[in-house]
């Protein structure tokens, strides 16, 4: 600065400190306004849980022709992983949107819906999902009847309960209760995930924290 006052005018110099704090507040007001964008999502929808730093826990559980089916065989995509009962009213409410979202992303071979019941086996639900359905499921069921998987592994007692899973198997996000999953906001965030789209924030029941914590604002 010493060397400045030598060479330019003291206008001069105000000029270029003027300059360099508009482009200073013009780059934070870029990168706050992208950071509300990339999370507007997310903070919309207000999860239970936000992060990226959970690995999803494994596992291997049988499908309605009694295939095994493990979550690893899902890597690459994004997975919408929920977790129902056929004794849970919100459950059955939630299911049909559900299903809706599975068809809306059938075009997209990089997501994949996967619905884990706790009831016995395909005859325990079969019924159930024809009354609430009427046409087959468009999603993966599986079945987790000792609760090892869903109990155990994620820690669920009330249902329903959702999990979003990125294609490296990090847990992204967790939502508790029954949901409209036609909304355009979930697409949106699903889409956002398998692209890379990472919002900076945590979420630990209502605690929002991280470095982009400020986007939930007002959300």
């Amino acid at each position: 600065m010493s060397n400045l006052k030598k060479y330019l005018p003291a206008a001069q110099i105000g000029f270029i400190l003027a300059a360099s704090v508009l482009v200073f507040s013009f780059v934070s007001a870029s990168r706050e306004g992208e950071a509300r964008r990339r999370c507007a999502p997310l903070c919309a929808l207000k999860p239970v849980y936000a992060g990226a730093d959970k690995l999803a826990p494994s596992f291997t559980l049988k499908d309605m022709q009694g295939r095994d089916v493990s979550l690893s065989d899902y890597r690459g995509r994004v997975v919408v992983l929920n977790f129902w009962t056929k004794t849970c009213a919100a459950c059955l409410d939630e299911m049909p949107s559900l299903a809706e979202l599975t068809k809306v992303l059938s075009s997209r071979g990089d997501v994949a819906v996967l619905a884990v019941a706790t009831d016995d086996g395909p005859a325990a639900v079969a019924d159930t999902l024809k009354s609430v359905l009427r046409d087959p499921p468009p999603f993966t069921v599986l079945f987790d009847p000792s609760s090892s998987v869903v109990g155990d592994k994620y820690g669920t007692n009330k249902f329903p309960e959702t999990w979003i899973i990125d294609q490296n198997g990090i847990v992204r996000a967790r939502f508790d209760g029954a949901r409209d999953w036609t909304s355009a906001t979930v697409v949106e965030l699903i889409e956002q995930i398998h692209a890379g789209g990472y919002c900076a924030v945590e979420i630990h029941d209502t605690q929002v924290t991280g470095q982009a914590a400020s986007a939930c604002e007002g959300a």
